[in-house]
């Protein structure tokens, strides 16, 4: 049962509700109402505490019954135990649905009309226009992008707001101002404002929205009620049919590169995905795009000139324009999501009169003005080309290779998913492993350089230690993804860089896909007895990509299983008795039971044997890279 602690004033009536949980999108609440202004009653399910009074003081503003906003402070509510029941309520809003199914709502409108009638409810469509949104689709770096765009108009003394999915911890990273996930105390107000709106509201016909489609109202409500200058949009899953393509006008529109993700909805052919992103163009509303496969360019440029869209390609940045700024997001793909977001952000400027008011025209054509330089540089969105030293005592985020050279245990975390996200997750970090060796090396007097079997070995001349560094792959996918296309992609990537992996881990992600959680919530206790099958396909799939045998379906194109040949095996079966932590263990993978339980042991390995750098690769799902930053920051 979750508890509704968060109390609401109406005419000095208090309310408490209590939810419970019924097959995932059922909800059923009962509400006790009181007139009483001075204490409030609560009634608290958890470990028997039964009912009990809690003090209440409240602040009830002008007008409250026309919609204005009410400020609630909480004397000795917990604010954890009022967010906790919050993430709840959200929880009852994911139908279970998998992508591709038919959806499970029913209704007699179709998912757009129905987002417009919600905000309708909230009284927010006609103040939408007033946010200048930004939309951008894509298949990879559009969250990059987004945020980029982000980071340029807070340097140029905007106040932003940033809408981005999905969450890697806390559903609050989903809502940025001003660059900073929204508050507990925001995010609460905000989120029951809306949620006892359309409670109110709903009928059989039009039911409470499903999970994504009342986060994006939620950022409307509070894009709007923070009074933001632009709101930076990102798609969540393909554009024509998105619920945030509920936006009619917005300033200017960006696709960024396309690829084949989420076919079980958007289509099988990357025509069918690129007409479902350009599907975010707008009537004469200019777009921006990067240079596409023929395929999809194609289709982007027919819908622009049906819709009369002003559309260019952009190249990527170049980085001479940063002026010995570096993007602080890693990985080259970057540059390609850094020259769109610049030119999205300077056709904001320019459509709202605001260049004018900041560069006075000053600035020419092709030059970068030093706050878009300073954006640029700054901007950073977790899980995406991101190094987590761990110390085993507690981690720190590192942007510079020089910081982590000391370390012991480094994770790289990109949450890539796609084949083309996989390619430039695997460059991305066979440059940043290569750096930081050389770094170690320039550090370390009297040394000589070994390169041995995919691994760095720096060896003192006289007295000291000596550092040996091997790749470990941290690795798990939806079910839905294709794992033939993807740990091909990977691996080859990483071999044609000179990068080999000792050990491969294939481990299930903490995370519930029936269940919303904040990062205070506890990691689940049942976490080692989940079904394996999953990781143990994946594990059979890149024993056959090691040991170079065909596998059971159709490989990337782009790729020879042959190239597997390249592989160093000697390398892999050495000292296999220091990588053998499971009973279904081999010498180059294992599945794992837990998460937890697989850092536990990369952790032990470093601290029996301090010769040893592991540098692993976190990658092919955000859900898994999400679920290691929590552990971490335990």
């Amino acid at each position: 049962m979750y508890i509704n602690t968060n109390v609401y004033l109406k005419c000095g009536v208090f309310g408490v509700s209590c939810f419970h949980r019924r097959n995932y999108n059922s909800l059923h609440k009962i509400r006790w109402r009181s007139a009483c202004s001075h204490s409030c009653l609560i009634v608290d399910n958890r470990k028997g505490r039964g009912i009990r009074y809690r003090k209440v003081s409240s602040l009830v503003m002008d007008k409250f019954e026309s919609n204005v906003n009410t400020k609630e402070y909480f004397e000795d509510l917990p604010l954890a135990s009022s967010y906790e029941s919050a993430m709840g309520a959200l929880s009852s809003l994911i139908t279970g649905q998998r992508r591709g199914e038919k959806s499970s709502i029913q209704s007699k409108y179709e998912k757009l009309e129905r987002m417009s009638m919600y905000l309708q409810i909230l009284g927010l469509e006609e103040h939408i226009v007033g946010l200048k949104i930004i939309h951008v689709a894509g298949t990879k770096g559009k969250g990059s992008t987004c945020t980029f765009c982000e980071a340029i108009l807070r340097e140029c003394g905007l106040r932003t707001g940033l809408f981005t999915s999905p969450h890697l911890i806390d559903v609050r990273e989903r809502f940025r101002i001003n660059g900073l996930e929204i508050t507990e105390e925001k995010f609460l107000q905000h989120f029951w404002e809306c949620w006892h709106k359309l409670e109110e509201n709903i009928t059989e016909d039009l039911p409470m929205p499903p999970l994504f489609q009342f986060l994006t109202v939620l950022a409307f409500k509070i894009f709007i009620s923070e009074q933001v200058d632009v709101a930076i949009v990102e798609v969540g899953m393909g554009g024509k049919f998105d619920s945030t393509n509920v936006i009619k006008e917005p300033v200017v529109c960006g696709i960024t590169s396309l690829g084949m993700d989420h076919t079980e909805t958007l289509g099988k052919t990357l025509r069918e995905i690129a007409s479902h992103k350009a599907g975010v163009f707008k009537p004469k509303i200019p777009a921006f795009t990067v240079s596409q496969l023929s395929e999809a360019m194609d289709v982007i440029k027919e819908t622009a000139s049906e819709l009369k869209v002003p559309l260019k390609v952009v190249p990527e940045l170049d980085p001479k324009k940063l002026e010995g700024l570096k993007l602080r997001l890693s990985g080259d793909h970057q540059l390609i999501n850094a020259g769109l977001a610049a030119s999205l952000c300077k056709c904001w400027l320019q459509r709202t009169g605001n260049w004018e008011k900041l560069f006075k025209n000053d600035i020419l054509e092709s030059d970068l003005p030093e706050a878009f330089r300073r954006g640029l540089a700054s901007a950073h969105i977790s899980g995406r080309g991101q190094i987590v030293h761990d110390n085993s005592s507690g981690s720190y985020i590192s942007s510079n290779v020089s910081e982590v050279s000391r370390g012991d245990l480094v994770f790289y975390l990109d949450g890539a998913h796609s084949p083309e996200s996989l390619e430039a997750c695997a460059k991305w970090f066979s440059s940043s492993i290569k750096d930081n060796e050389l770094v170690s090396s320039l550090r370390v007097e009297n040394m000589d350089c070994i390169l041995g079997n995919g691994h760095l070995q720096l060896e003192k001349e006289k007295n000291g230690s000596c550092k040996i560094s091997k790749q470990i792959l941290l690795f798990n996918c939806m079910e839905l993804r294709d794992p033939y296309i993807l740990l091909p992609r990977l691996a080859y990537t990483c071999a044609s860089s000179g990068t080999y992996f000792s050990k491969a881990f294939f481990v299930p992600t903490m995370s519930a896909y029936n269940k919303v959680t904040s990062g205070a919530s506890r990691i689940p206790s049942d976490i080692c007895k989940r079904d394996l099958s999953w990781q143990l396909n994946l594990q059979r799939i890149w024993e056959k990509i090691i040991h170079g045998k065909e596998m059971d379906a159709s490989s990337d194109k782009s790729f020879n299983i042959d190239s597997a040949k390249t592989l160093p095996h000697e390398f892999l079966y050495q000292d296999a008795s220091h990588f053998s932590p499971a009973e279904n263990s081999s010498p180059c993978s294992a599945v794992m039971p837990s998460l937890p339980l697989t850092i536990k042991w990369l952790r032990d390995c470093v601290k029996q044997n301090p010769s040893l750098r592991l540098q692993v690769l976190v990658t092919g799902s955000l859900h898994l890279v999400g679920d290691v930053l929590k552990v971490l920051r335990r």
